[in-house]
Order: C-alpha cells, then sequence, then structure tokens
C-alpha cells in the first residue's frame, strides 16, 4: 500500500509509528516528563482537547499540518513547550508557516535515519525535532 503525503509516495501499512525509546528517554532528561497528547491510534481526538503544559508530539503524518496547526494555537493558552518529531520536510507549507524563522522555535536536525516501532528499516527520510515554546 502507497501513501502520498506532502505530495510524496511512501509505502505505508499504517500512520501509526511509536517513536524510539532511545530518544524519547533524552527528551525526558532535557525537559522533563512530556505529556503526549497523540499516542499510538490517536486518531483525532488530539485536534480536540486542550493540551498540558509541556507536550511531546510524534502525529500521525498523513495529518501533520493539522497537528502543527493546533499545537501553535494551543501556544496561546495553558502550552508552554511542544517537542515535535517530525520528518524533515523544510519545504512544506506548514514548515514555514508555523516554524521557519518564528520566535520560540528551536530546530535540531537528527543525523542519520530513525527506526519507527517495529519496523526492521529506517525511515525513508530523515526526521527533526521541533522545539516550540510560548513567547
Amino acid at each position: 500500500m502507497f501513501d502520498l503525503v506532502d505530495g510524496v509516495l511512501f509505502s505505508k501499512k499504517s500512520d501509526d509509528w511509536s517513536t524510539p525509546k532511545d530518544l524519547l528517554d533524552k527528551l525526558e532528561l532535557e525537559f522533563g516528563v512530556l505529556y503526549d497528547p497523540c499516542p499510538l491510534r490517536c486518531e483525532d481526538d488530539a485536534l480536540k482537547m486542550a493540551w498540558l503544559e509541556k507536550c511531546f508530539v510524534n502525529p500521525p503524518y498523513s495529518k501533520i499540518k493539522d497537528f502543527v496547526a493546533w499545537g501553535s494555537n494551543q501556544l496561546k493558552f495553558q502550552v508552554k513547550l511542544i517537542v515535535w518529531l517530525l520528518p524533515s520536510r523544510t519545504d512544506t507549507k506548514w514548515f514555514h508557516e508555523f516554524f521557519y524563522n518564528k520566535p520560540g522555535v528551536e530546530i535540531r536536525f537528527i543525523k542519520g535515519r530513525l527506526k519507527f516501532g517495529d519496523s526492521k528499516n529506517s525511515a525513508p527520510f530523515p526526521s527533526m525535532l521541533v522545539i516550540q515554546r510560548k513567547v
């Protein structure tokens, strides 16, 4: 099965891919406990609720724009920090609209390719962390 995401064709069985545990452990050491509004099979629930003060979000990649729009809006309320795990698609509208050259945003490119979930292979794309803070 194939999926078209941001104009790029990807092979996929599911949109639900768990974050590598070692990456989560490093983020927790740096930022403390982070609320995940988007655990596996989150569907659209995370787009209907208020997020907590410090969040980690690895959204379904087919809905990235919806999630970054919702999360960016949540920073107007009680959310103070969002750590995003996203594909490194710096040519997309959502990247430029919500992250590039925006106050309170730090972008960290991940060296190499991550292995998500129980996958035997690395992702077919590079990844990045985007740290978005309330300003």
